[in-house]
This record gives C-alpha cells, sequence and structure tokens, in this order.
C-alpha cells in the first residue's frame, strides 16, 4: 500500500493509525493530485475525529498552503459537498478552497451545481456576507438563478464603487473569476500573498476597474470639500468601499499605473484633510487602508505624498501612527527594486558640469541670509551670509523664519531616507539580478543629484559588446565606456568575477580611501559546501549557536526578514524566519527556536536554513544546488550577520556558567565565517598604514599585537582577546565609542572597528588606565 493510500485511509477510518504516531504525517512524497484528494477528505474529518485522524488533517491543510493541490474531476466535486456539509454543521465554510479546485481541476470540470447552490443561499442568509468575491465565483458554478441572487445581495446598498466592483468580476470569463476571489480578506488588515494580487493586476477588467474606483473616490471627496455633499467625520467611505478601494490601489500600484502620482495629489488631502477647521479627517480608515496597500506595493510617489499629507493632518494621533506604518513602507519600497530607483529631484539642482564627484545642491533665501541643503554621503543643513558660512542657524531666521527651519530640516531627514532606501534597493537588486539600460542609468543614476554621490562610489559593470561586461568605479574613471543606450548595466558582485580582479579593486578602493555605500568589493562570498552536497536540502552551517534572540528579531526586521516572535504561548517556542528573494521566485528559511534566559534577556538557538523556488503559484522545496549561487550567497550572507551580530560567543563580559559558557568558549575562538575573512582581507590592507603596524601581525584567524606587558591574540570573528603566553581570556567590554578614530575602514563594520580600537590599546598596554583590565593583564604578566 503506497504512502498516499495510507494517509487516505487515515482520514476515513476512525480505526486506522499511522505507524509515525508520535511524529507529523509526511507529505513530501505525495503527489500534487494526491494531495488534493486527500484535501478533499480532511475538509471532512470533523470535530469528534480520533486524534491521529485530526493529526493527518492538520498535516493535509498545512501541506496544501505550502504547496499547490491539483484535483481530479471526482475529487473537486468532494471538495464541494464537502464544503457544504460543513457549512451546515459550522456555519462557515472557506469558499476560496472550492474555487482552488475549480480552478486547478486536471480534468472536464464536474457538476458542482447542487452543493454550489446549498453554499450560495446559505451564505446568503447571513447578515455579512464574508468572502464576497468568492461567493460571486461560486454563485456563478450555481447557475443563472443563484447568480442573480448573489449580485443583488452584495451590490444592495453597497454604493456604485463596490456594484462596479462585482459587475466587474461577474463579467469576466469563468477561467479568471477565480482570480479576485484569492483577495478575499475576513478583515482589511489580512494581507493576501503577492502572487495574488499579480494575477487580480493581470486581469484587464479588474485593471480598469481599479481606475475607475479610484478616480470615483476622488470625485468623491472633491465633491466633500466643494461642499456638494455634507462633511462627516469618518464617514466619506463605508467599510466595504474602503475594503474594495484598497484592493483596487493595490492592483494599480502593483501595475505601477502612470496616472496613479496625479490622482495621489487629489485623494489623499481629500481623505486626510476636513474641508472645515475641524481636527478630524474624512476618513481616517482609508488614509490607513492606502499606507497598508504602500506597505504592500510601495511606490516613491505613494511614500512621498503620503509624507505630505502627513505635515497637513490636525488630527494629534494620526501623524504618530503614520510615521511607524511608514517605516514599514520605507522597508518595503527598498524591495521593490523595479520601481525604488525613481527617485525624485525635490528641486535640487544638478552638479555644476565638469564637477562629475559633487551632489545635488538646494539653495533657500532667509532674508539677508541663505540656507544650503548640500547631498554628498549623506544630506547636509548648513547656512551661509554674503557668501561665508555660519556655525549655526543665525537668531533672525530662528525668529522671523522658523516655519522655514522646519521644512528645511524635515527635508534633510526625508533626503537622508530616500538615501538609505536607494543603498537598500541597490543592494537588493543583487539577488534579481537586475539590469538598467545605460542611457537611463548614465542620467537618473549616475547623474541624479541626490544618487550620484553614492552610485559613484559602487563599482559597475556596463556589457560593451554582447557578453563581455567592463567594470568601472564612476568615482576614479574620467571616462564612462562608450555604449549604446540600451545597453545593459548592472551592480558588480565579486561572486561574478576571478579572485586576482577582487584583490585589485579591494587594492584601488584602499588606496583611494574610498568608503562604499554598502559592502561591495568586500563582500562575502557563500558557496556550496561538501556537507551542504551531502544534506542536500538544508544547512547546518550556522546551526548550533546561541544567540540574544530580541536583537536577532530586530535584525530580521531591518533586513527585511519576517519572523513570529518566540514567547511563551502555543507555537511559541519556535519558528522560521522568511525572505524572499530574486523578485519573489525563491525563498530562503532560517530555523530558531526558544533556548534560555540571561538574566532579563532570552537566549534562542539557531537550527538550519532552506530554500524554496516558486512553483505554479505555490513554494516548494528545492535542492540547495538548485538555487542560483547569487540567491544562495546573498542568503547564507544575512543568516551570517544574524549568527555573527547576536552569538553570545561575542559578549565579551559572559561570565555565566553551564553549557552556554561551553558554548561560548568553544564559538569564541573557532574557524572564521566567510565575514570575518572579509575582514581578515581588509586588515591586511589597513594595518600597514597604522602607527602600531610593527606592533601587529595576522596569524591565521587571530590579530597578534605585541605590547609592552603581554602579546595578544584578538579573534576575527567575535574580537574576544587571549593573552600569551597561556592563552588566559581578557575580557574588555567595548565603550560607546571605539575609539578608532581617523583609521579609514573601507566599509561599515562594528566589529572591525571593535578589533582595532583592541589592537591600538593593547599596542600601548603600558598607558592603560582601566584598572579592571590592568589587573587581567598583570595577574600572569
Amino acid at each position: 500500500m503506497d504512502h498516499a493510500t495510507r494517509l487516505m485511509r487515515a482520514l476515513t477510518d476512525h480505526d486506522v493509525t499511522l505507524d509515525d504516531e508520535d511524529g507529523r504525517p509526511d507529505l513530501t512524497q505525495v503527489s500534487d493530485e494526491e494531495l488534493g484528494s486527500l484535501l478533499a477528505a480532511a475538509l471532512r474529518v470533523d470535530a469528534s475525529a480520533t486524534h491521529p485522524m485530526t493529526r493527518v488533517r492538520c498535516a493535509v491543510e498545512e501541506a496544501a498552503r505550502e504547496r499547490q493541490p491539483r484535483y481530479t474531476p471526482d475529487a473537486c466535486r468532494q471538495v464541494f459537498e464537502a464544503l457544504a456539509e460543513r457549512y451546515v454543521a459550522r456555519g462557515w465554510a472557506d469558499l476560496t478552497l472550492g474555487m482552488d479546485a475549480l480552478e486547478h481541476c486536471t480534468g472536464p470540470l464536474p457538476d458542482v451545481r447542487e452543493p454550489a447552490r446549498v453554499l450560495v443561499e446559505l451564505w446568503l442568509e447571513k447578515d455579512t456576507v464574508r468572502q464576497p468575491y468568492a461567493l460571486l465565483a461560486i454563485a456563478r458554478s450555481a447557475g443563472d438563478g443563484p447568480l442573480r441572487a448573489a449580485m443583488e445581495r452584495l451590490t444592495r446598498e453597497a454604493g456604485p464603487i463596490v456594484a462596479d466592483e462585482m459587475a466587474a468580476i461577474a463579467g469576466v470569463a469563468r477561467a479568471e473569476q477565480a482570480l479576485p476571489s484569492e483577495t478575499d480578506r475576513d478583515s482589511r488588515f489580512d494581507t493576501p500573498p503577492a502572487f495574488a494580487w499579480r494575477r487580480s493586476a493581470d486581469n484587464p477588467a479588474y485593471a480598469a476597474f481599479a481606475r475607475r474606483a479610484l478616480e470615483a473616490a476622488a470625485d468623491r471627496t472633491d465633491a466633500i470639500r466643494a461642499g456638494v455633499i455634507p462633511y462627516r467625520a469618518d464617514k466619506a467611505f463605508t467599510d466595504r468601499e474602503i475594503t474594495t478601494l484598497g484592493r483596487a490601489l493595490r492592483v494599480a500600484l502593483l501595475r505601477d499605473e502612470p496616472w496613479l502620482p496625479e490622482l495621489f495629489e487629489r485623494l489623499l488631502p481629500g481623505i486626510a484633510l476636513a474641508p472645515t477647521s475641524a481636527r478630524t479627517l474624512p476618513s481616517q480608515a482609508l488614509l490607513y487602508e492606502v499606507v497598508r496597500a504602500a506597505q504592500d506595493f510601495p511606490t516613491p510617489e505613494l511614500v512621498t505624498a503620503i509624507r505630505t499629507v502627513r505635515r497637513s493632518v490636525r488630527h494629534a494621533g494620526v501623524p504618530k501612527q503614520l510615521d511607524k506604518m511608514l517605516k514599514k513602507a520605507d522597508a518595503a519600497l527598498a524591495e521593490r527594486t523595479d520601481v525604488a530607483l525613481r527617485l525624485p529631484r525635490l528641486g535640487f539642482d544638478p552638479a555644476p558640469i565638469g564637477d562629475c564627484a559633487a551632489g545635488g545642491v538646494l539653495r533657500r533665501t532667509a532674508g539677508d541670509y541663505q540656507a544650503v541643503v548640500t547631498v554628498a554621503e549623506t544630506a547636509t543643513l548648513t547656512w551661509e551670509k554674503d557668501g561665508r558660512p555660519l556655525r549655526s542657524v543665525p537668531a533672525p531666521v530662528r525668529r522671523d523664519h522658523a516655519a522655514l527651519v522646519k521644512e528645511l530640516r524635515e527635508l534633510v531627514k526625508r533626503v537622508n531616507a530616500q538615501l538609505a532606501t536607494l543603498i537598500r534597493a541597490l543592494e537588493g537588486g543583487y539577488t534579481a539580478d537586475a539590469v538598467h539600460p545605460y542611457g537611463w542609468w548614465r542620467t537618473e543614476l549616475a547623474g541624479h543629484p541626490l544618487a550620484r554621490t553614492l552610485v559613484r562610489r559602487l563599482i559597475w559593470e556596463i556589457e560593451v559588446a554582447p557578453g563581455e561586461w567592463r567594470a568601472v568605479l564612476p568615482e576614479t574613471d574620467e571616462h564612462l565606456p562608450d555604449a549604446p543606450d540600451d545597453a545593459s548595466v548592472r551592480l558588480w558582485h565579486p561572486l561574478r568575477s576571478a579572485p586576482d580582479a577582487v584583490r585589485a579593486w579591494r587594492d584601488l578602493l584602499t588606496e583611494r580611501r574610498l568608503r562604499q555605500p554598502f559592502k561591495q568589493a568586500f563582500r562575502e562570498i557563500y558557496l556550496l559546501t561538501p556537507a551542504e552536497e551531502e544534506t542536500r536540502v538544508y544547512s547546518n552551517r550556522f546551526a548550533a549557536h546561541l544567540v540574544h534572540y530580541r536583537t536577532m528579531f530586530a535584525l530580521f526586521r531591518a533586513r527585511g526578514w519576517k519572523s513570529g516572535l518566540l514567547g511563551p504561548w502555543d507555537g511559541g517556542d519556535r519558528d522560521e524566519a522568511q525572505r524572499t528573494l530574486a523578485a519573489g521566485q525563491w525563498r530562503v528559511r532560517f530555523f530558531h527556536t526558544w533556548a534560555d534566559w540571561d538574566g532579563e534577556e532570552e537566549l534562542a538557538a539557531t537550527d538550519q536554513v532552506r530554500f524554496d523556488r516558486r512553483v505554479r503559484g505555490a513554494w516548494r522545496e528545492a535542492p540547495l544546488a538548485d538555487v542560483p549561487p547569487l540567491v544562495f550567497s546573498e542568503a547564507m550572507r544575512d543568516v551570517d550577520l544574524f549568527v555573527g551580530v547576536t552569538s553570545i560567543a561575542a559578549d565579551p563580559d559572559w561570565t555565566d556558567g553551564g553549557p552556554e559558557r561551553t558554548y561560548w568558549e568553544r564559538a569564541g575562538f573557532t574557524e572564521l565565517t566567510e565575514s570575518a575573512v572579509a575582514r581578515r582581507d581588509a586588515l591586511e590592507r589597513i594595518l600597514p598604514r597604522l602607527k602600531i603596524a610593527d606592533r601587529c601581525s595576522i596569524d591565521g584567524r587571530f590579530l597578534t599585537v605585541r605590547g609592552e606587558l603581554r602579546t595578544y591574540k584578538i579573534h576575527l570573528g567575535s574580537a574576544n582577546v587571549l593573552m600569551g603566553p597561556d592563552d588566559s581570556y581578557l575580557c574588555i567590554v567595548p565603550s560607546r565609542r571605539t575609539g578608532e578614530g581617523t583609521v579609514f575602514l573601507p566599509f561599515e563594520d562594528a566589529r572591525l572597528s571593535l578589533i582595532l580600537s583592541k589592537a591600538l590599546l593593547l599596542a600601548a598596554d603600558t598607558k592603560i588606565t582601566d584598572e579592571s583590565i590592568l589587573m587581567q593583564i598583570k595577574r600572569g604578566a
């Protein structure tokens, strides 16, 4: 008996149990079509079922969420019958399962009119119709009568915007009718997966409706401002309309419609500002829904429009809430590399002719003074009088032009936020192998008044002939290569270059003292190891580490990973952090579990890393060897960052005993990871330039420093210190200031700064005044 047959018997026979009683049923070997049949049976497992049946049902439902089941005509019919039975018994059934079964049926569609009719009639008896879009599609399967009844019920007193959407969905072909239903939500706070929106956005009828709906919403807010419609606080739109408009906006944003910026100029002030002096809003709920849409599919224009209207909102609590929501929108914009590079110029003048390295400049007059906002690595605000720079804001300006000072300070913050987004978007483009037209790149990136100072310090590859890429660093190249405007440009990555070329770029950056916006020339490379070839579908490279959990959780969010919070609740003892890569085609998962308490802090233990590929809209686990090398390297780089920064092995003040101390002693001086190898490579170039060069040498995984009292070995991974001759541990708790002074670092790395500060301190150990450090040194000297 095959495994799928055993699972089916376990779902349908109370007396059958599986051999793996204590484990989770394995569905990895079950085909998509077998999974569809199993799901049809699982829908009939009710509350009176035995524990083994319930366990198999949960495993099947979880597998169906991760994969895309396919259904035989018989399984499709059984899904509809099971949904009707479930609704009669429980008063609820997920109609999207029925739509999924119809869409992914492997043969002729079965006759499901009777169970579909039962579902429609039962749903229409409810006071509130949930999943209206799936209901409309199910009603179409039930026949003309149920479809007319559903249309009448769903559009009754719903208003023209909702009625227009219902008509748009009802008018599309059956094969396309499932698309909008995939975005059905029980709450507008629950966001469907991105691929569901993509399928709706590709539906021409729905895309046309989206524009009509959003323009109708703007027309209504115009009428409220004009007094044609009486103003009532937060009553401009109903809940159904807000949900519908949120769906329409996401579709339009995903399509990146060119008419959206002009619409934002009408709609956002219309929903955020009362036509009177009241501190209320015409529709606070729709304003928040717009920002949630910006978190899902942001564009620079929408984020800018939200920030603009945020300064005008009179309600005391709304700006604070918008600021919190905008942080997520900014992070999401950086991940959407197809639009994030479209930076507004914000009134900045381009660099002077011939000054290719200069950034943008904006000047504003305030009486006898002039404000100057300059963009270099970051944006800065300075003041001048008669061309002479001033140290601070002049008192007359603070007194007479307070609004201008506030406006310019906000502008500096906004520019710096856009630069941070640009950096993150450029770096995120690696996994999508982002390529740009050369003409556009020259004007909109290398020549942009805000972006140019960042772009020029990065290494780019230009396809000067088919298959022939030339690497350039605009900051050091006086002339860019000749190539047609449609030639391809992409960011250089060391994974695509020979070792000699990588070393040459690193030497050049160090020699010219050029610090890149993110680690590029010194970027770590992660290749598949023999151990990972052996484990095949998972990596244990970063497993079995103890980490400060809350710090790691914050890093997840900062790097665009999604993860549930571990804690003392059901399922809170383990989770998997996830990030989608390569424009949503790949997903990496990093498993971790709650481990212990360290005083007030929580510890977590790290586990496997796995990869999934999107296949027909569902995630399927993939062998590591199938993962594109750039995707694999960039994902593992993130995991290395999480572990390297948060591991207790890097905590110099760790004094607890037990298994944690054993781990600390082992991991604090272990072999170097790729990030530590890159750190060592940078040190080899930095050390000869330091005044302590004759006292330092690099030996494997340590920087050895010869002091007057003792010799010290600083681990290049953890920055922990051992003292000769007995390798006793030296605890140095870093101060808030690293102490590395004016030492040039080719990239930002807190651990590298810490290692250098310790080296500078220990090379002059006779001048140390900290008694806690001196006592440790002299104890065995």
